[in-house]
């Protein structure tokens, strides 16, 4: 058993090829597309690298030169955490505990010479909304840049000994789920006054909305993150990554007195189109990706992101938001709707979710290993 480190273009082709061979026989399994995770090694596209990251991959062989498994351990200096944490992420293995454990040393080693003392997995080498958190529960189709993986990896990791640091969630409901008479309540008295409006965006004028956008989320994440906020170029950056994928009607907005006060950004399930692409995205998988986008449209929407201004917070406008988007959302051809994971160390936002009735679609969760092991894992806090 050996590994090699993952350095040139036949390294990577390994490396991105390993799971194709293992999940084979998965009906559930989606190829992610090649250049989303090869964006992520990417000194020039992706800016951690810039930052003072460091990242590296390795592909593990077997005794007759046969790949068995494969990781990433990286190092982002933005990093939470008290102590020094490195990462790793895009595990994948066969049923077998020692390989596995190859492989998890491997990184551990490699983190410890980068003055790491614990390693959290599996993460991404980036943001939190793609590749974070290993499947424990709801095996069925993932959703874009999402984790998917066997269920007997649980067992490779809490048998080498990570904890949980904190749970993902996701909750799902179809599209024309009556919501609960409260809420009706909560958007009729709302809706009473007419300072209020609720209404989706327009793409001819999308520079307003991306303003808005940055307005609200930098005041409704003031305090979150360790004061993480967008700048107006940011933004633009988010928009125009999504720009090619977006539904306007349900990108929804919240005004009073014609200040934004809330938004709701929802996004087609991408997968549902990329699973036909094998990973591939060149300019034949480019028209059969914008065929499939006009003729056989996804019938899930994901909640991407949502946010209200403190001052409004608690007062029913979300409810007002969500009521006057879905009278227009139920009249598209989607049938299910279903949120990008929410953080047990949220439970307001998991108290949303039940609210309207959704139901746990799926959890991942996220490992965190002290490479001094009598130390206690501490779960994240509360936000």
């Amino acid at each position: 058993m050996y590994t090699i480190e993952v350095n040139n273009t036949k390294s990577r082709k390994q490396f991105l090829n390993f799971p194709v061979k293992l999940y084979a026989d998965d009906k559930n399994w989606i190829q992610p597309l090649n250049q989303d995770i090869e964006k992520v090694f990417d000194p020039e596209k992706n800016k951690l690298f810039k930052r003072g990251g460091k990242a590296i991959r390795w592909i593990l062989f077997d005794g007759n030169d046969q790949i068995i498994g494969r990781i990433a351990a990286f190092v982002n200096p933005k990093y939470e955490g008290k102590e020094a944490v490195g990462g790793i992420g895009f595990f994948e293995c066969i049923n077998d505990q020692t390989s596995a454990d190859y492989l998890f040393n491997q990184a551990k080693e490699w983190l410890q010479d980068q003055g790491m003392e614990t390693m959290d997995g599996p993460i991404n080498f980036g943001e939190r909304d793609q590749w974070w958190g290993l499947l424990v529960e709801g095996f069925h189709e993932p959703l874009y840049n999402m984790n998917y993986n066997f269920p007997y990896y649980i067992e490779l990791f809490e048998n080498y000994g990570f904890k949980t640091y904190f749970n993902q969630e996701c909750f799902s409901l179809p599209i024309t789920q009556k919501l609960q008479p409260k809420l009706h309540d909560r958007h009729e008295a709302i809706a009473k006054d007419k300072d209020f409006r609720a209404e989706y965006i327009s793409m001819k004028n999308l520079d307003k909305y991306v303003a808005d956008f940055v307005n609200i989320y930098n005041k409704a994440w003031a305090s979150h993150g360790g004061g993480k906020t967008l700048s107006i170029s940011q933004g633009k950056q988010i928009f125009k990554s999504m720009k090619p994928v977006i539904d306007p009607k349900i990108v929804w907005f919240v005004y009073y007195k014609n200040e934004p006060v809330a938004f709701w950004v929802n996004l087609p399930d991408l997968n549902q189109y990329f699973k036909h692409l094998n990973g591939k995205f060149g300019l034949f998988h480019k028209l059969k990706f914008l065929w499939n986008k006009t003729f056989n449209k996804s019938k899930r929407v994901i909640g991407i992101v949502f946010g209200v201004v403190p001052e409004w917070q608690g007062k029913g406008v979300d409810n007002f938001m969500m009521i006057e988007g879905q009278k227009v959302i139920t009249q598209l051809s989607y049938t299910d709707y279903e949120m990008q994971w929410i953080g047990d160390f949220n439970p307001k936002m998991i108290n949303v979710a039940k609210s309207l009735g959704a139901e746990l679609s799926r959890k991942l969760r996220t490992y965190r290993y002290h490479f001094d092991t009598s130390k206690a894992v501490e779960r994240h806090r509360k936000v």
